[in-house]
């Protein structure tokens, strides 16, 4: 997940700061959120997150085979 939302932001052309300003958080927010991955952000930042890089977040169920 923390490299789908990095790769979102690169191709957005976007900085942490202006994510951060467009979810209406701070920069250190975001930084965790890309970063370390010791803890699981909501659907609702997740969502935010997407919307603040010009994405639409899905989630999907995959039956196994």
């Amino acid at each position: 997940m923390i490299t789908q939302l990095l790769k979102a932001r690169t191709r957005s052309g976007i900085t942490q700061d202006a994510v951060a300003e467009r979810m209406g958080t701070t920069k250190s927010a975001v930084s965790r959120l890309e970063g370390s991955g010791k803890h699981a952000p909501s659907l609702a930042t997740l969502r935010k997150y997407a919307l603040a890089v010009g994405c639409e977040l899905q989630v999907r169920l995959v039956p196994q085979k």
